[in-house]
């Protein structure tokens, strides 16, 4: 699986770091965003991005403690090793974070081949990181953004969650309930002053790609509109500007070249 890797979450409860980056904050206004997923690509880029900004950053993450730590050495965040599928990691998680003005759910792994082919252990897998992470980790911030009446989440779904994919079926499946799942919450959460939106980005250069072949994505770049493929970079833009826009919820914003319009 090209969303994964080798390394393992166990006896890892904590891994903090902390630099120089974020002291650019305003104190009492300094935001708290937490980032799930955000040791690497478009998570790491939001990272930061917000860093950048003066945010105070939380990076959760399952795997890759060495990538996490560099993040949060980079950048001054502090990273949590945690399996956003798992619930009561979720809350602990967020235990120890306290109260947090932006949540990007970003964390998700993927899977390619036929239908037929897709074993209900993955396709369990998948809904429970890509929907199930978001669901347990929007549950553990609610409690204090309510309190607030205040906040910002960000899902990341895809384009394929728009239009769905070939050969990647579950992947946009949860991808499109990723879709749904943020337009009912900016509804239920607007009232609040809880605004929830998503992004959906197109073909992106990050460690999901790094197993599809040099000439599939040429092809892929060709098919694109502006002749390029996405950066990390370009989808934490579009990802800030959500967490920042007072007057938007509910919308997905597509960050894939002209890929997909709809």
């Amino acid at each position: 699986n090209p969303a994964e890797d080798n390394n393992t979450c166990a006896g890892r409860a904590v891994c903090a770091a902390h630099g120089t980056a974020l002291s650019r904050g305003n104190g009492a206004n300094m935001k708290t965003v937490v980032i799930t997923g955000g040791s690497r690509g478009i998570g790491a880029a939001a990272v930061r991005l917000f860093a950048g900004r003066g945010a105070r950053g939380w990076v959760l993450y399952e795997k890759n403690h060495e990538a996490a730590r560099a993040v949060a050495r980079e950048t001054g965040a502090q990273a949590l090793c945690c399996d956003v599928a798992d619930e009561a990691a979720v809350q602990r998680a967020f235990d120890t974070i306290g109260s947090a003005d932006i949540l990007v759910n970003n964390a998700g792994v993927c899977h390619y081949g036929l239908i037929s082919q897709i074993t209900p252990a993955e396709w369990r897998r998948l809904f429970a990181v890509n929907v199930d992470g978001i669901y347990n980790c929007v549950r553990a911030v609610l409690p204090q953004m309510l309190q607030k009446q205040s906040g910002a989440i960000v899902n990341v779904s895809s384009m394929w969650g728009q239009v769905g994919a070939s050969c990647e079926a579950a992947y946009s499946a949860t991808k499109g309930a990723v879709l749904a799942l943020t337009k009912a919450l900016a509804q239920e959460l607007g009232p609040s002053g809880i605004r929830v939106n998503a992004v959906a980005p197109g073909v992106i250069r990050t460690d999901m790609c790094a197993s599809v072949a040099p000439e599939v994505m040429e092809e892929l770049r060709q098919q694109t509109p502006t002749g390029t493929l996405g950066t990390p970079e370009d989808a934490a833009q579009a990802i800030a500007y959500l967490a920042d826009a007072p007057f938007v919820t509910g919308q997905v914003l597509a960050v894939n070249g002209g890929f997909v319009i709809t």
